[in-house]
């Protein structure tokens, strides 16, 4: 009786960690991991890509400067699945060989404050 017991918790544990696995790879996004941060700000319309493709697969491309936490300026294009808002302010994730791998809506206060003069 004692080792069927001795199973289930060993049965109970290993699910347990294998739940925590599938969780922890649905929430992470790896294209953010080890990647440079950068901050840009969308002021004009993204270029249509690929316009002879059905709505679902169009992209808009975007270039605009963006500065990391200290300052650095930096041009980097990215595309993105919808026009994104006038006005908004974005953190960029960005990997050498690769560009920008990532990006989300930040506040502007949200920005470090070397990376926010630039955007005087």
């Amino acid at each position: 009786m004692r080792s069927s017991n001795l199973a289930w918790v060993v049965i109970a544990i290993i699910g347990g960690c294998a739940l925590l696995g599938l969780i922890t790879l649905q929430t992470l996004n790896f294209n953010r991991l080890g990647a440079d941060a950068y901050y840009t700000k969308i002021e004009g319309a993204g270029a249509k890509v690929n316009e002879d493709m059905p709505d679902d697969y169009i992209r808009y491309a975007y270039e605009f400067p963006s500065y990391k936490d200290d300052g650095e300026v930096a041009k980097l294009p990215f595309t993105a699945a919808k026009q994104l808002r006038e006005g908004a302010y974005l953190k960029l994730y960005v990997k050498e060989g690769k560009g920008v791998t990532s990006y989300h809506e930040v506040s502007f206060d949200d920005i470090p404050e070397a990376a926010q003069k630039r955007f005087g």
